[in-house]
């Protein structure tokens, strides 16, 4: 399985018309996929404004702005591989163009949201269509970029990401600063519109030439046991308690209809996804790569913002800023980790920036109310950088290990992937936080009334926003606090970081070394066959 350039196949795949225009085109993939990823995280930023009482926002409940953010995860995750199969068979450009125009429609009706409710619903629209916008991205780049220049396109694709990942909070706070809180969504149908016209104008339509019968069984598994799966992870995240009946019951029937669906397809004449693909280590350690960096991210921007906002005291727009080293370093080095691929092998590559990631997470446990800020930018830049030399070969490793008309499937398994990855990174580190937290700050809560101590409890933004309302009086409880946090967050630091550990382990064990010269082009003479179909 080829991972890095090598040389250009003698037999060009893309004709020569889309070929020319294949830059232009990657731009248009980058500004549909940003809005969408971007989304994902923008809306942590206004919670506050949102729980406030009409009209300057909502007057929404914790709970209901939890199921705020989680109604677009939980409806991205379960139908990304659902999209990503139906782009092979009905055309990519179709399921590109109805998937961000949904996105369009659902953003605009959400910034109009009257109550709660209304904006849970409309959020769950728009992530309805970003699962059709995301996996037929990568779909599109790979057939419009010749196999040598797919891991350049890739790199510049996976860098999109991480910069979506880190301008999120500083777009909302600057909406925040000048506009209402619907701007947080309102900003999205401009881009939606521009998005569409270059979408019709310049991105070519490809599908699976032979799709063969549908496997509509295939389809309904993966959709349940993927919501069920993402669900569960959610509500334990949410609870801090994955012991808890509802946890168990949903993460426990996740995984049984996805390993009915495993058994499903490896029986099926026509599967939706052929899990032998799986069989190949280099393969399956990719996509355990990809869930695993992905853990990583959404972890340390979790407890990184409340580090930086609660205990520092930075305001969403400062703490924004602050993550863009991370943005930095992975637009920098992303496009360009084919290069070190090409010299030291995917192996190398990965595994050290595996590790490097595995450091910044650690050092969180050194942090303290006074750290230096340019520590802090030094260290997500190595996490940026980290990131990069990984997303960019897995991601590849991925999509090369399939036939070009396959590269929807191939999408929808990286995408989920990633999407389930960052769904427990939160998920876990956000219980193993909470948990720890608690049981330090209980015995700073005694001389609080019962009803009071318990909410005080639930997180730091609880027991300061208690200790506030005490004045000077609340002091003391400020200081236990940050304390309690910031032992909080050294606990969590050290778990992530040895999650990111075992992921160098996978990759070091199972991603193929150097690839010589000769086997290079064999391997590319082997891809050229595949896609002859195309």
């Amino acid at each position: 399985m080829s991972i890095s350039s090598g040389a250009r196949p003698a037999l060009p795949q893309v004709p020569e018309a889309v070929h020319r225009r294949r830059w232009a085109i990657l731009v248009v993939l980058m500004f549909s996929l940003l809005i969408v990823v971007l989304d994902n995280s923008i809306l942590n930023v206004a919670v506050k404004t949102i729980a406030s009482p009409a009209p300057t926002g909502l007057g929404a409940t914790q709970s209901e702005l939890e199921w705020a953010i989680n109604a677009y995860t939980l409806v991205f995750a379960g139908l990304l591989f659902t999209a990503g199969l139906l782009g092979d068979r009905i055309g990519r450009k179709k399921v590109l163009l109805f998937g961000i125009l949904l996105f369009g429609v659902g953003s605009a009706l959400a910034a109009m949201s009257g109550s709660p409710g209304e904006l849970i619903s409309w959020r769950a629209v728009m992530g309805f269509g970003a699962a059709f916008v995301m996996p037929a991205t990568l779909a599109v780049l790979m057939n419009v970029f010749e196999r040598d220049e797919q891991p350049k396109a890739i790199g510049i694709w996976a860098g999109s990401v991480g910069l979506a990942i880190a301008i999120g909070p500083i777009t909302g706070g600057l909406l925040l600063e000048h506009f209402w809180w619907g701007s947080i969504f309102l900003v999205n149908v401009p881009v939606v519109i521009v998005a569409l016209i270059a979408m019709a104008v310049l991105v070519p339509d490809s599908k699976d030439p032979d799709p063969g019968r549908t496997d509509p069984l295939g389809v309904v598994l993966s959709i349940v046991g993927l919501i069920l799966l993402v669900y569960g992870i959610i509500r334990g995240g949410q609870l801090a308690d994955f012991t808890d009946p509802t946890v168990l019951l949903s993460v426990i029937g996740g995984l049984v209809v996805l390993a009915a669906f495993v058994r499903h397809e490896k029986r099926t004449g026509h599967p939706a996804i052929d899990i032998s693909y799986f069989k190949e280590p280099s393969f399956s350690a990719a996509v355990a790569a990809i869930a695993l960096v992905f853990f990583a991210l959404m972890g340390v921007t979790f407890f990184s913002a409340f580090y930086m906002q609660s205990v520092r005291g930075w305001s969403a727009l400062q703490a924004g800023l602050l993550i863009l080293p991370l943005a930095a370093a992975q637009m920098i080095f992303a496009p360009r980790a084919r290069l070190v691929v090409d010299r030291f092998g995917a192996r190398v590559v990965c595994t050290v920036g595996m590790l490097l990631v595995a450091l910044g997470l650690a050092a969180f446990a050194l942090f303290d109310a006074t750290t230096p800020v340019w520590v802090l930018c030094v260290l997500f830049f190595v996490q940026g950088t980290g990131m990069a030399h990984v997303m960019t070969p897995v991601t590849v490793s991925v999509m090369q290990a399939l036939p070009r008309e396959k590269a929807g499937s191939g999408s929808a398994v990286n995408n989920t992937f990633r999407q389930v990855g960052g769904a427990l990174g939160i998920a876990v580190l956000g219980s193993v936080l909470s948990t720890v937290y608690r049981g330090d700050i209980e015995g700073h809560l005694g001389a609080l009334p019962a009803g009071v101590r318990e909410a005080a409890g639930e997180s730091i933004e609880a027991t300061l926003g208690i200790a506030d309302k005490l004045g000077p009086a609340g002091a003391p409880l400020i200081a236990a606090a940050n304390d309690a946090f910031l032992k909080a967050m050294h606990v969590t630091a050290i778990g992530s970081a040895t999650i990111a550990l075992v992921g160098a382990l996978v990759v070091a064990m199972f991603l193929p070394g150097k690839t010589s010269a000769g086997q290079e082009s064999g391997q590319g003479e082997r891809s050229v066959r595949a896609g002859a179909g195309r």
